[in-house]
Order: structure tokens, then sequence, then C-alpha cells
């Protein structure tokens, strides 16, 4: 087994003791992207009531919580191959912090270490203004702008980690993220 980390390492030390874990399931309702928007807004829901005591803090934990959820989500969502997705999600006194746990095969590994060597390797805001402008000039899907928006505009910090299975051909991909969430 191989293993291969991206961004900042010292995310991958995730304890998830006190941690909210919800399991997306493959089954019968097929998992798809609307399971992203509800599972999303869940956790964030959960993890803002902390800041009920302030609505504008709430507003605002809960919405930056949600983009970030979201945005993962989607992205183990869109990417899995057959299997289950962890989502794990803890609040400490000014952190919420999430790792998402999901299968996918060598050749998206591939691809997504390719585009992280891209977005990890400078100035995120600099980094997501290069990726709009390349879009719109090549006409593509803007692969990586989400990313690049949570580390730019967010302020999130993300790790990744690769745990490829020879034999079965696929591989773990556990997402870390780690954003401040101001009370003040």
């Amino acid at each position: 087994m191989t293993t291969a980390v991206y961004g900042k390492d010292h995310l991958v030390s995730f304890n998830a003791a006190k941690a909210l874990r919800i399991c997306l399931f493959d089954g019968p309702l097929h998992l798809a992207w609307r399971h992203s928007a509800m599972t999303s807004d869940f956790i964030a829901e959960t993890m803002a009531l902390g800041f009920r005591s302030s609505e504008r803090h709430y507003k605002t934990a809960r919405h930056d919580i949600g983009y970030l959820t979201n945005e993962l989500i989607e992205n183990a969502v869109k990417f899995r191959v057959s299997g289950e997705i962890v989502i794990e999600a803890l609040m400490d006194a000014h952190n919420f912090r999430m790792r998402i746990v999901n299968l996918i095969d060598h050749e998206a590994t591939a691809r997504f270490q390719r585009l992280l060597v891209k977005v990890t390797s400078g100035d995120p805001g600099d980094l997501l203004i290069e990726q709009i402008e390349a879009s719109v000039l090549a006409g593509d899907n803007a692969s990586g702008l989400g990313l690049l928006t949570l580390m730019s505009d967010y302020q999130v910090q993300l790790a990744w980690r690769f745990d490829e299975d020879g034999p079965h051909k696929r591989t773990k991909l556990q997402t870390y993220a780690a954003m401040a969430i101001s009370s003040s």
C-alpha cells in the first residue's frame, strides 16, 4: 500500500473521538449530489448551534460551515467508486474541522493528485484568479475552483491523504479541512 499526503500535513492528525459522524451509503436511492446539500445543511445547523446566542454569528457560522461541507461532500460523491462516504465533523472553541473518507479509482487518484499539485503550489487568491481566467479562455469546467475558493475566500486549510490499495485498484481518499469560526 502506498500513501501520499498533499496540503497541510498537521491536519491529518484528526481526532474523531468527539466528532459528529455521518455515513452515506450506496443503495436503492443512488447516492447523488442532492444528498450533499441535505447532509451539509444538517452538519452546518448542528455545528452552528453553539453560536445561537447571536443571530449574526449563528448565520455566519452556519453559512461558512455549510459552504465548506457542501463543496467537499459534492467532490466525494462526484468522484467516488462504489462504497460508503464517511463524514466526521467537530467544533472546538474557534475552529470547525472535518474529515471525509471515500474510495476513488486509480485514474481519479492520478487526476486529483495533479490538480492538488497546482492548487497547493502558491497563493490561493492568485491561483483562483488564474484558474477563473484560464477556464473562461478555454471554456472548460474550471477544475479546482471550489477548493481554491475555500482556501482564498474562507481561509480553509486543507489536506488530502491517499492510501492506494494496488490489488483492489482503488484508493482510500481522506480529505481534511479546518476553518476558523469567529465568535466576535
